[in-house]
């Protein structure tokens, strides 16, 4: 079986093709940056490039954006060339090929607005029945991408998976003040109880989503961590959460003492991943309680996978 995955040079991208050829898949790596990992260095933007590369390929496992912090250096139209017109080039060319399954990696930043809660009001709890309110032009182009999938599987017969992933990038905090005041590991341990996912757990979840997009046609799924949290949580997560995180985790604020860490004092969002638990079957493994384990062992929180891939930052 021939898949294409593309940004194949990214954090995502090269996990995949990683996975993918251990598994024994012939892969098909494409990515403007070339990489050990891209076999086949072009834009999708360039119809023709996707074209070739398009050949004889299965699946699509779609990966290549321009991200959240490229909103800063790069302007509008590259976000619509890269993020739109290179999804429809792909999803023309897919079905053309008679492409069985296609898998789009969005974000949950699509949500947006959506995310801030009232001041005085609980945290909010996102699954997919939220309406997204994007707030800059990465949200509107990852939406709207979301959208031509569904297009195409309503259009074309095109089996479509959106994927909106939450953080998985190794890099800092793109907050300054987050940044400032946490220690790096403290700030990733502390989002997998509501904002944060292990890349190892991103790519069986794209692996699951591929061999059941025939069966499943379209549909939308948050990648996030397991969260601990319950919607009776949500108001006292607002206002105190290291009071709601002891209740649950009696031993994490020892830990943390040990490493000089500290619970965010307020949590304003919880991602929650219960219909990918149970439409592809998805059991990520790392959560909060997994991650504390790792703190007393080793105190590297990362999975081998995320070892092997390191920091890449983000592309000129």
């Amino acid at each position: 079986m021939k898949i294409l995955v593309t940004g194949s040079s990214g954090h995502l991208g090269e996990a995949l093709v990683r996975t993918l050829n251990n598994q024994g898949y012939e892969t098909v790596g494409i990515d403007i940056i070339p990489s050990p990992s891209t076999i086949l260095p072009g834009s999708i933007t360039d119809r023709s490039f996707v074209k070739q590369a398009m050949k004889g390929v299965e699946i699509v496992l779609h990966t290549a954006t321009l991200h959240k912090p490229h909103v800063s250096t790069h302007d509008r139209q590259i976000f619509i060339d890269t993020n739109i017109t290179g999804t429809l080039n792909l999803l023309e060319e897919a079905v053309k090929a008679n492409v069985r399954s296609f898998i789009y990696t969005s974000t949950t930043s699509t949500f947006g607005d959506a995310l801030v809660p009232l001041r005085d009001g609980p945290a909010t709890w996102i699954d997919e029945e939220v309406q997204p309110i994007p707030k800059n032009i990465y949200g509107v182009t990852k939406m709207a991408a979301e959208d031509l999938c569904e297009l195409f599987f309503r259009n074309e017969k095109l089996p479509c998976i959106v994927l909106k992933t939450s953080r998985f990038f190794p890099e800092p905090d793109d907050l300054k003040i987050i940044a400032e005041t946490y220690a790096d590991g403290n700030v990733k341990a502390n989002e997998y109880l509501y904002r944060r996912v292990e890349i190892s757990d991103v790519v069986s979840a794209h692996l699951l989503a591929m061999e059941k997009a025939p069966s499943i046609g379209f549909n939308k799924y948050i990648i996030s961590a397991t969260t601990p949290f319950t919607k009776n949580d949500l108001s006292k997560l607002h206002m105190d959460a290291p009071d709601v995180v002891r209740y649950l985790f009696p031993d994490y604020e020892s830990l943390y003492s040990q490493l000089n860490w500290k619970m965010f004092p307020v949590i304003d969002r919880v991602y929650v991943n219960t219909k990918a638990r149970k439409d592809l079957s998805w059991n990520p493994i790392y959560d909060f309680r997994y991650i504390l384990e790792l703190l007393k062992v080793s105190g590297d929180i990362r999975s081998p996978l995320a070892k092997k891939i390191g920091i890449k930052g983000y592309h000129r």
